[in-house]
């Protein structure tokens, strides 16, 4: 069976031989999103501020496939630094405020292009 999968003007590139998002038996996979802009520069600034990008690039994929951050049921948080989990999760917050998914927060030794955190998401389509 096949899969579709798509990506956003609003996220930018992808920085690898990946899809942003992709679709298989009614489930949404996207691809762990960093804090960049448009042409895939990383943004300079807090953790929180890095988290805002993040969450609004993925933003913009679910709604390029028809979804919203309320389809998501899970979520993983890649963080270079456990420290800032305050900083991150207070902006994470605001994008979840009511019922949100499953999440698993992890701190790594390191992210691509020097980032402090990376989201990734996973949402069912309704109906599914």
């Amino acid at each position: 069976m096949g899969h579709k999968g798509w990506s956003s003007k609003v996220a930018g590139p992808a920085i690898g031989p990946y899809r942003q998002a992709t679709e298989a038996g009614g489930f949404v996979f996207l691809s762990g999103q960093l804090a960049l802009d448009e042409e895939g520069n990383l943004l300079q600034g807090s953790v929180a501020d890095q988290t805002r990008k993040v969450l609004e690039r993925a933003q913009s994929l679910l709604k390029e496939g028809g979804l919203a951050l309320r389809d998501v049921v899970k979520a993983t948080v890649f963080l270079t630094d456990l420290k800032t989990f305050p900083e991150m999760n207070a902006v994470y917050a605001e994008f979840f405020p009511k019922d949100p998914p499953a999440r698993s927060t992890i701190q790594v030794a390191g992210l691509p292009k020097g980032g402090a955190v990376e989201i990734e998401l996973l949402a069912r389509r309704a109906g599914s």
